[in-house]
């Protein structure tokens, strides 16, 4: 029975921790019984107590049972109805454990009323047991004893232990004194005595620091991080303690017991926030002010001091957009005078700011709500000082306390979430609800104020819609709140309304050039009058404008400024006047030209007025856009003359004031603009609109009567039509060929940039065996901080000190970046034995350079001296051509006398190093003489290094006395082949000294008291010299690995690369990186590893097929042979683990990421622990000689602690509360990559659901945990937020509700498709530096890093998108920022200026759809608020990129509907409104206008064959033909060309084209780009093509924009025929088959005069595009062609088309399904009267057609097409 019993336990147990059948895959720690407390009952000491029972499990069976027992007491009064999710289950699987303890035991039932007594003499036992009285004195002996010394490991040991030890005993103490409370108190103190109490408490007081905590332990004193010891951080805890200017706080608050009241404590009283977010932005503010106070280099004091300049600094940058608000809105702040402020003031300011912020949750997109919030509550807080005694403020006064959460958020998140639940998943029109910026916006106005303090929840604002219902929107009655300054109007029209100049130029430009041509280019006064005629043209366009403001504003009026909307007004009203009279005088000007009156006054007064017009226009331009002038234009606002017209002129708003660049900047993009214009305006005059001018002039005066078909709209007009047809595609070419030639010319100007930057300079190994020599420098140069030895010695000429001095600085970070390659299995154990460099700190007078330089370089010199007739000065000319062929002889020399000396040097026997000595003399005689061929037969350099390497064999080996006895025989023999065979010297001279030598020898004595090499130094001498003398091999290609070569030489081309000048650690910025992580894939589990696909690969087979050699390293790494397969592996678990990693690390993986970014914390504390010991730390007790020595760097607690300081890691898993839930092995993956990165921590959304009452109530809480000792998730904030956090887009309200846990002066976002590299990591405190450089007029905001595709060795699709991408990522994002000044934020792993960006709304927008693109409006919003945006390439980062045709489609596909709604948003019209127009051209075509001009495109494919096609159906194309031979003109063959040009992505592959030649040189960049064209890229990129326009121009039209999953994983199978048809059917097969119509139409009924050559090449480029749009998925379609694949694509294709749809049918399950879904987007009337129009094109081919069958010969009546 009792196996029976102990079976079931442990099957309850199971069911507990959450374990499947196949257990705990080789994961990481297994759960316990506390692994899935219910978080819905919020008791962390059910947890605690539950984890103890774990631990004492097999120490007393009978104790962890009542600790179970206390535990299910706790939950039973916690939630006594089991109404909480997730309880029942719990206590039931806990009670099912008790019993099974209870019934195991022998004997009958159990006494629990010696239960104490029992847990009281565990206590002892257990405290006795482990020693807890020496246990911390252990400690603190260790951490005496020197961080730096080689107890790290047992220091780290005693510290786990000592915690896990205590941690338990808290347990036991507590649960002892909680049992007690239900007995007598008499009773109590004879069950624990007083001196027993004492105890426990003394244990107790020593878990202090057990309490959970963040970064720095504020809430408790710890002994075992030192970050609380440095001097910036004390400075910073103290300088928040309560100050004399604060009142007393109440006797009902209960003060902290483990620290002293701060001004938090006084804050969260009168307040009422949450106490972790109190918790939180305590540590948050200490953080922030203790790194500025480190970077004023103010020396350590025995009581530090926070200074006034580090709390200034904090100051104005957290509160500078609460500053700006107030002088925009003309109030004063919080402080009347700054100047008075004082220094405690300012941290209770911004304080309060922070923790507004902190709990403001959903509300932190409003930036401007924050400061009307913090403006009203600063001035409570002003009241509150007056006080004697605190009290609560009246906003935050509820009735069941003080809470800010419930009074202030609550109120502002319901308005806002009702408006989100009414936007119906995104599919109601945007201006049907409002979106955060329209909440935000509302607080750009004085009328904001109406809703008064505390809220007015009366107001307009607050009002809540009708829910909608029927797709009509109810709103709450008239007086319901609409949209704010701006509605998001679904239209093309956008387009036309935000860049508006643009168009009116183009349009302007192409009117004054066609009067010029169709004047034969006669600039004659006739010609200068028509081109006058752009006058009447601009005005109407601009009333279109004003028009369109009028439009596009409707539903916005009752909540927009009364300026805003009288300026509307007023510009309508004002061009309509305009217009009018412009287009009434010109008219005038005509009539007086048509009766030859050229001197008139109305012509002169219309030129006047234009140009008072024109220069009026230009002077505002130049006031508001040029510096220099914007200054005069600010002194002239005095006069309301000038105001008027500033106003009239430019939009005024919160955001997007002072727009302008600096003078030089402005001059740079304008000469770039100024290149493109007239490249693009010369082409379009010369070979699009001139050649196309006489044969117009000609089909205008042609009088056509004769129709195929009944003509009903080209009689009469004339042949307007068929001069349409001529035109149209023209115009369409004319409007996309700015945007080709500014990719051609920024193309040159990035690759000119980038040369100038010296990108490229290393591509080669080659290049890396040059220069290596140089690297040390250059490394001390960039990464390393200036050192005051250095600056000596380059000042005394010390040359040979200086480049050793830069070899043993260089050495230590070179050896780990070539050990991570190892650990990463890119290279091989001998290849990371030849990449590493000496320490160069041995006494040789050389520096030792890595042996991939040196190898095999003696064996040559050794063939050149034995082969040399030359004299010696020859002979060393010959060795000194080759660098490393020199130094490797220098140190063979050198360091062969230092070992010889070493192991000979015996104070009793010195025959031996005599000998040594005497030799060396003579050859350094011989060579100051120039005799060395006469005094040394080179011939017999071949024995020598024969006896040398034997000799260094041996010792190179542990001392034996059988080797002992072969070092001396192979001494011997050494001084016997030097004496007889090498030697021709005379020994005259030296005579005593061999004849010495020579007795000794007879005699027995030489060589016999050998010294065995036992220093590491001397030990490593040896070995690296018996490698130089036996490597034959050349290692010039080493590493082999193309990704470790790749980094190896990015790295070391980056070291010459111009980057600010390093900090040390301590002085640097601090920051934060930041990753979204929602359900992807962690870590590859085995079964997906081993999963095969239908042709039996499995995705480990195909990693191991791709990457052979890291294969190999791996299992060499792990110490399997390398021809172990992966299932001979699973005999150890670790090993199993191990390859997970392994096929993690080459996928796109959560575990990938994390490890990459982890590399910043590992550099910080390498960069740390040599700064400390470079620096002769006394406290680390550290001498000169150990200054580069890093062994147990990672250990270092200072180190550490410095690390941390600098650097957070915040992964934002959303769902991770739920999945731990569900069991889910992502959250087990999770905790185990928490276990190995103790730096890590994860945020996410905790849903707790508790039953009152009968309803279910659910909360919602943001929570930060960490790993603790016991392998457990330990919480460490938990903040509660007012109701469901996703209102909008998914990914940006995941990082908000975790952006409060970041901390520093900057945060990274990555992707969890992204990756890092240690050598990297080393360069990113000079990045943090560049926000304190010159970048223009203002500091930086965004940081823009480069990337680089690590996933273009997977697929030749793969191969594209990286090179793609690679050119977009560093050519293009290097000249968008300089010199165009426009580059936004694309993506990631850019750098925020962290403060900038959270106190202005965060690093990315949320509204639903609208921001589906959400990470480019932070880069739109940091420019409109004044931020600069820069690029940076010497440092670089991994990103993956999908690899399949779907998920690339997919992929675009979303971008492209994510630009769709980007124009209709106010940020791309403020943007396009408020640039300067040059900028506004740069803005345009690297964003939607490149997906407008690629759109353009198609449409010109599409203008040009339906023209084609009308002139061939209505027989017009016939009779021009016979009249005028205008078929074959230069214009159409121009505009046709183009778009074919543009069409096979010739001009996309410019940029790359140009990229490949800077940085992998001319003939590789051929190679690639050829390669690529056999591999069909060129049908790749115009499936593309298909792909952005089809989703672009939907989006705009309909809307259905949507996040799509691509799924980021290895495409190792074949894709059916129903999932491409599904995907491309509309997008490309449709479209595609319809141009292949229009080709055969007009093959079949065109006139080519029966010549097949130029149809072929007037439409070859549209049946190039047919091709690739109907058969790219199958070109790409892994196993394509394949028969089989094929029948069974057939057969799955009929089945899904004859499925019927229905309920809850899938659109991959059923056609009928799939087609509800794809007309799901068109909702609207309008969208479907849009759809209905654009299908009517199809009737054209039917009216056409069916007069050319002849059926009524030469009728061409209605009546034949009504019989058709």
């Amino acid at each position: 029975m009792s196996r029976v019993e102990d079976l079931w336990e442990r099957l309850v147990r199971a069911a507990l921790r959450g374990r499947v059948a196949s257990g705990n895959l080789y994961g990481g720690p297994e759960p316990g019984l506390a692994a899935n407390v219910p978080s819905s009952l919020g008791n962390k000491d059910i947890d605690d107590i539950l984890r103890a029972a774990d631990e004492i499990q097999d120490d007393d069976p009978n104790i962890s049972r009542i600790l179970c027992e206390h535990a299910y007491s706790l939950a039973q009064n916690l939630d006594p109805n089991s109404e909480g999710r997730g309880v029942l289950q719990f206590k039931t699987g806990l009670m099912s454990v008790i019993k099974q303890k209870l019934a195991k035991r022998e004997g009958g039932g159990i006494d629990r009323s010696n239960d104490i007594a029992r847990l009281r003499e565990f206590y002892k036992l257990y405290r006795q047991k482990n020693d807890v009285d020496k246990l911390k004195e252990e400690e603190m002996k260790l951490r005496e004893s020197g961080v730096f010394s080689g107890n790290l490991g047992e220091l780290e040991r005693k510290t786990v232990k000592r915690k896990r030890v205590l941690g338990t005993l808290k347990v036991l103490g507590i649960v002892l004194e909680q049992l007690t409370k239900d007995v007598s108190p008499e009773e109590a103190e004879r069950l624990i005595p007083e001196e027993l109490k004492r105890v426990m408490e003394s244990d107790a007081a020593m878990t202090e620091d057990l309490l959970p905590y963040n970064i720095i332990p504020l809430d408790a004193p710890t002994v075992s991080n030192p970050i609380v010891s440095f001097s910036e951080v004390q400075a910073a805890i103290s300088s928040l303690k309560y100050f004399r200017g604060i009142p007393k706080l109440p006797a009902t608050f209960s003060a902290p017991l483990s620290r002293s009241l701060d001004m938090f404590d006084f804050l969260h009283c009168i307040f009422g926030f949450q106490k972790d977010n109190v918790s939180n932005q305590r540590e948050h503010v200490v953080h922030l002010l203790a790194n500025e106070q480190s970077r004023l280099r103010i020396p350590e004091e025995p009581e530090p001091i926070l200074d006034e300049a580090a709390v200034q600094k904090v100051f104005l940058k957290s509160l500078d957009n609460y500053i700006k608000w107030c002088n925009y809105l003309a109030i004063l702040p919080v402080w009347s005078n700054l100047d008075a402020v004082s220094k405690e003031k300012k941290l209770l300011f911004f304080s309060l700011y922070f923790l507004i912020w902190g709990e403001a949750a959903n509300v932190r997109f409003l930036p401007e709500c924050l400061c009307y919030i913090f403006h009203h509550m600063g001035r409570e807080l002003e009241e509150a000082l007056r006080k004697e005694v605190a009290e609560p403020a009246n906003s935050c006064i509820s009735e069941s306390g003080v809470s800010f959460i419930d009074q202030v958020i609550h109120p502002l998140y319901d308005v806002i979430s009702a408006e989100a639940t009414n936007n119906d998943n995104g599919r109601a029109p945007h201006s049907a609800w409002r979106n955060y910026d329209d909440f935000n916006e509302y607080f750009w106005s004085l009328s904001c104020f109406e809703l008064s303090w505390p809220w007015r929840q009366g107001s307009i604002f607050f009002l809540k819609p009708t829910p909608r219902s029927k797709n009509v929107l109810k709103s709450g009655g008239s007086k319901r709140c609409g949209k704010t300054s701006f509605v998001e109007h679904r239209t093309f029209l956008h387009l036309y309304h935000s860049f508006h100049r643009l168009w009116i130029f183009l349009v302007m430009m192409f009117q004054g050039l066609a009067i010029i041509a169709f004047n034969s280019g006669n600039l004659n006064s006739r010609t200068i009058r028509e081109v006058l005629s752009v006058g009447p043209t601009y005005f109407v366009m601009k009333l279109f404008k004003s028009v369109l403001d009028i439009i596009m504003m409707y539903g916005a009026y009752s909540t927009s400024r009364r300026l805003a909307v009288i300026r509307v007004f007023l510009r309508f009203i004002s061009y309509s006047l305009l217009s009018v009279f412009i287009c009434f005088l010109y008219v005038r000007v005509l009539e007086e030209k048509s009766n030859n009156n050229n001197d008139s006054v109305l012509y002169k007064a219309y030129v006047i007025i234009l140009s008072i017009y024109a220069g009026a226009k230009f002077c505002l331009s130049l006031l508001l856009h040029i510096p220099a002038f914007h200054l005069l234009s600010d002194r002239c606002d005095r006069w309301r003359v000038v105001r008027f017209l500033k106003w009239m002129h430019q939009e005024h708003y919160y955001v997007g004031r002072g727009m302008y660049e600096r003078a030089s900047d402005f001059f740079k993009y304008l000469v770039f603009w100024l290149v493109v214009l007239g490249c693009k305006f010369s082409f379009g005059y010369f070979l699009l609109i001139k050649p196309l001018a006489d044969p117009t002039t000609l089909i205008v005066n042609m009088d056509i009567r004769q129709y195929s078909w009944h003509d009903v709209v080209s009689k009469n007009n004339h042949n307007a039509l068929t001069v349409l047809t001529l035109w149209a595609p023209v115009f369409l070419i004319y409007l996309v060929d700015i945007h080709v030639f500014y990719t051609i010319i920024s193309a040159v100007w990035g690759f000119l940039l980038g040369a100038r930057d010296r990108l490229g300079e290393i591509r080669s190994l080659d290049a890396v065996h040059q220069l290596f020599e140089k690297f040390p420098a250059a490394f001390m140069d960039t990464l390393h901080v200036p050192l005051h030895n250095r600056e000596s010695m380059q000042s005394s000429g010390q040359v040979v000190e200086k480049n050793k001095f830069h070899a043993t600085q260089f050495a230590p970070f070179w050896n780990e970046i070539i050990k991570n390659l190892r650990e990463e299995d890119y290279i091989n154990d001998l290849e990371m034995e030849l990449l590493q460099m000496p320490k160069n700190s041995a006494s040789l007078v050389l520096v030792q350079w890595p042996l991939f330089l040196l190898a095999s370089k003696i064996f040559m010199a050794k063939d050149i001296a034995v082969e040399s007739k030359d004299s010696q000065e020859e002979l060393w000319e010959r060795i000194s051509r080759d660098d490393n062929m020199k130094y490797a002889v220098q140190e063979c020399f050198y360091s062969l006398k230092f070992i010889l000396i070493a192991i000979l040097d015996d104070e009793e026997n010195n025959e031996g190093k005599k000998w040594v000595e005497r030799i060396y003399e003579d050859i350094k005689g011989s060579i100051a003489n120039r005799n060395i061929h006469d005094d040394f037969r080179l011939d017999k350099l071949s024995i020598v290094i024969q006896k040398v390497t034997a000799l260094l064999g041996i010792l190179k080996n542990d001392q034996t006395p059988e080797l002992e006895t072969g070092a001396i025989k192979a001494m011997l023999d050494l001084y016997d082949v030097m004496r007889l065979d090498v030697l021709s010297i005379n020994m005259r001279d030296n005579y005593e000294t061999w004849n010495m030598l020579q007795r000794a020898r007879t005699e027995g004595r030489l060589f016999q008291n050998l010294k065995w090499p036992k220093d590491a130094e001397l030990k490593a001498q040896v070995s690296r010299l018996y490698s130089l003398l036996t490597i034959k091999d050349s290692a010039a290609n080493v590493p082999t690995n193309l990704e470790a070569s790749r980094r190896l030489q990015f790295f070391t081309n980056s070291l010459f690369m111009e980057m600010p000048v390093a900090k040390p650690v301590r002085e640097m910025l601090s920051f934060s990186v930041f990753t979204p992580y929602y359900s992807e894939t962690v870590l590859y589990s085995m079964p997906e590893l081993l999963e095969k696909n239908e042709d039996g690969i499995s995705t480990l087979f195909y990693l191991q097929k791709i990457y052979p050699d890291e294969w190999k390293n791996f299992l060499v790494r792990i110490g399997r042979d390398e021809t172990t397969s992966e299932l001979e592996l699973s005999d150890n678990p670790n090993h199993i683990l191990e390859l997970r990693f392994w096929a993690s690390y080459r996928g796109q993986t959560l575990a990938r990421t994390v490890r990459g970014m982890m590399y910043y914390r590992k550099a910080l504390m390498l960069q740390s622990y040599l700064e400390r010991m470079s620096t002769g730390d006394v406290e680390a007790g550290v001498v000169a000689k150990e200054s580069t020595d890093v062994q147990g760097f990672e250990l270092s607690p200072e180190a550490r602690a410095q690390a941390d300081l600098k650097f957070t890691y915040v992964v934002t898993c959303q769902i991770y509360g739920k999945q731990k839930e569900d069991r889910k092995p992502e959250a087990a993956d999770i905790a185990l990559l928490m276990q190995r990165n103790e730096a890590l921590r994860v945020a996410f959304i905790d849903v707790v659901e508790t039953l009152k009452e009968g309803k279910v109530y659910t909360e919602y809480f943001s929570k930060l945990v960490k790993a603790d000792i016991n392998g457990k998730d330990k919480e460490i904030y938990s903040i509660k937020l007012p109701g469901n956090p996703k209102l909008g887009e998914g990914k940006p309200e995941n990082q908000n509700h975790a952006v409060v846990f970041t901390r520093g002066n900057a945060v990274q976002t990555i992707d969890m498709n992204q990756d890092s590299y240690f050598e990297e990591a080393l360069k990113m405190r000079n990045l943090l530096e560049e926000f304190d450089c010159d970048h223009g007029l203002r500091p930086p905001t965004i940081l823009g890093v480069r990337e680089h595709v690590f996933t273009g060795s997977v697929s030749s699709l793969a191969s594209f998108m990286s090179n793609q991408e690679a050119s977009f990522v560093t050519l293009g994002q290097r000249v968008l920022a300089n010199p165009l000044k426009v580059r936004m934020h694309y993506g990631h792993p850019d750098v925020f200026d962290r403060v900038f960006h959270i106190t202005r709304g965060g690093i990315s927008k949320a509204s639903r759809v609208i921001n589906i693109s959400e990470d480019i409006y932070s880069g739109f919003n940091s420019t409109l608020r004044q931020g600069n945006v820069t690029h940076h390439e010497y440092i670089q980062v991994g990103k993956g990129r999908d690899v399949g045709l779907n998920q690339i489609a997919l992929f675009e596909g979303k971008v492209a509907g994510g630009n769709g709604e980007q124009v209709l948003s106010r940020d791309i019209y403020r943007l396009g409104q408020l640039f300067d127009f040059f900028r506004m051209l740069s803005f345009f075509f690297t964003t939607v206008g490149y997906y407008f001009c690629t759109m353009l495109t198609a449409l010109t494919v599409y203008a040009f064959l339906y023209g084609r096609v009308y002139l061939a159906l209505s027989g017009v194309g016939e009779t021009v033909q016979e009249r005028a031979d205008i078929a074959g003109n230069k214009a159409l063959t121009a505009a046709l060309n183009a778009q074919f040009l543009f069409q096979i992505g010739i001009f996309t592959a410019v940029p790359m084209i140009l990229g490949l030649i800077l940085e992998h040189g001319f003939l590789r960049a051929v190679v690639t780009f050829v390669t690529m064209q056999f591999q069909l890229c060129t049908v790749f990129f115009t499936f593309s093509l298909g792909t952005r326009t089809h989703y672009f121009g939907r989006t705009i039209l309909h809307g259905g924009a949507r996040y799509q999953a691509t799924g980021r994983g290895f495409v190792v199978r074949h894709i059916k025929f129903t999932e491409n048809y599904r995907l491309y059917s509309r997008s490309h097969f449709v479209k595609g088959m319809e141009i292949a119509l229009l080709l055969v139409v007009y093959l079949a009924y065109g006139y080519n005069d029966g010549d097949a050559l130029s149809y072929i090449l007037l439409t070859l480029s549209s049946w190039f595009l047919v091709a690739s749009w109907l058969f790219a998925p199958y070109l790409f379609n892994p196993s394509g062609f394949e028969w089989q694949k094929t029948v069974e694509d057939f057969r799955d294709w009929t089945n899904w088309l004859f499925y019927r749809g229905g309920i809850g049918v899938k659109g991959e399950e059923s056609w009928e399904a799939w087609w509800d879904e794809e007309l799901s987007h068109i909702r609207t009337f309008s969208g479907r009267v849009v759809e209905t129009i654009l299908s009517l094109r199809f009737f054209i081919f039917q009216y056409g057609i069916v007069y050319k069958l002849d059926v009524q010969k030469e009728n061409t009546s209605l009546t034949v097409k009504h019989l058709s």
